[in-house]
């Protein structure tokens, strides 16, 4: 059976593909470039060596950030008030990209590694269900085989010692890290503790508020239609305007200045809590960016029935669910409130922190006469009288039965 696997070329993966492999199935590799640190000559040197037949690296940076980040970025996707989405951004992708490749080959069976404790085999096998309805799904982490055969870590380095399957490490890091352009998340482990704080050498893309420059950095951020479309450094003059550009230099600039660190308890969908940590720099400045400049160019009207959408996309997103119908009606949505969000924000990262110093847009729907306190403009503020009656009848009614008993 040919089988096409999401393959990482860490230790999980690579056992499971060798497994696989001496199950009888011929197996494609498939590793998903999303930014993340590798050797990506020595991924597929491994997966060869592993027992693979092909081996796919796909260059999905500029796709993510495109048609992934920067759609969340329209509606403000932030899960439990707290989360960014990074890696659930990520999953949709991936699989999406796999079921390509199966079809590219001509077979409906696919296998990933995510454990069956996590989100992520939700999000992989409800993403293949979506794009192709007749998938198999190999999930060994599933697998009453090779649960018996894998109780943990020691059995699989056995394992991969046994098949000189190259094995970096044998001793346990003391927590597990997913990277992409977008964010980095550290979970497990010692970090299972919520009462722990972390080190600071295990933080890749920011660096401490204590170890920040005591200056602080301005930057502009232009956006069209609610997309960053431009990113300029006031310092330096530095000028990006390709949308991987703008991620990955903001992430440089705030992860110098420490923005974007988050730690907390999160729910997740399979029911049970997790603590995890974040480091989010680019996408949280523009985040902070595109809400300012939402209030200067939204209908109020419109944004607060957009805002009212923002936590049910951003459950969708984390739940798996982006390749379902209720992601298109609500996105259909959003991309309509974006119209007219399109200006310029500047920002200031000091220390961990990112403000707004300023914001103009050819969109705005701000008028400096009707809202300045120093004069009338065109505004009667005698009709105010009829509109706070007007609001008020209600409450009078409900108190001379209620309160005046």
């Amino acid at each position: 059976m040919k089988v096409v696997l999401a393959y990482s070329g860490g230790l999980d993966t690579s056992v499971i593909l060798k497994w696989l492999v001496n199950k009888g199935h011929q197996v494609i590799a498939y590793v998903a470039d999303l930014g993340q640190r590798e050797d990506f000559n020595e991924v597929r040197k491994k997966a060869l060596a592993c027992g693979a037949c092909k081996v796919y690296i796909e260059d999905l940076k500029e796709e993510f950030v495109r048609d992934f980040v920067y759609r969340a970025l329209k509606c403000n996707a932030i899960y439990e008030s707290k989360y960014l989405l990074g890696t659930s951004l990520a999953r949709p992708l991936i699989a999406k990209r796999q079921i390509e490749i199966a079809r590219k080959e001509k077979t409906n069976v696919v296998a990933h590694g995510a454990t069956g404790k996590g989100n992520d085999q939700v999000r992989f096998e409800l993403t293949y269900m979506a794009l192709m309805p007749e998938v198999k799904v190999i999930a060994p982490w599933k697998d009453e085989e090779f649960l018996k055969q894998f109780q943990g870590r020691t059995d699989m380095i056995a394992y991969a010692q046994k098949y000189d399957i190259p094995v970096k490490a044998t001793v346990k890091k003391p927590y597990s890290s997913d990277a992409n352009v977008m964010h980095v998340s550290y979970e497990a482990g010692i970090l299972e503790d919520p009462k722990f704080r972390p080190n600071e050498d295990m933080f890749e893309m920011t660096v401490s508020p204590k170890e920040a420059p005591d200056k602080e950095t301005k930057v502009c951020v232009t956006f069209k239609k609610g997309v960053p479309v431009k990113v300029e450094n006031l310092e330096d003059k530095t000028v990006k305007t390709k949308p991987l550009e703008i991620l990955t230099y903001l992430n440089e600039v705030a992860g110098k200045n420490a923005v974007g660190r988050i730690d907390l308890v999160e729910n997740r969908f399979v029911g049970m809590k997790s603590r995890g940590v974040y480091e989010t720099p680019g996408y949280t400045v523009l985040r902070i960016a595109h809400l300012d400049l939402e209030g200067l160019t939204m209908d109020r009207e419109v944004m607060h029935l957009r805002d009212s959408l923002t936590p049910k996309i951003a459950e969708l997103i984390y739940y798996g669910f982006w390749y379902s119908p209720e992601m298109e009606f609500l996105m259909t949505a959003v991309e309509k409130s974006q119209e007219h969000v399109s200006g310029k924000v500047c920002l200031s990262l000091y220390k961990g922190n990112c403000a707004v110093i300023g914001r103009e847009s050819q969109e705005s729907l701000y008028d400096e006469k009707t809202a300045s306190m120093d004069t009338h403009g065109n505004y009667d503020q005698k009709d105010a009288i009829g509109f706070i009656k007007l609001n008020a009848l209600r409450l009078k009614t409900w108190a001379r039965k209620h309160r005046l008993k």
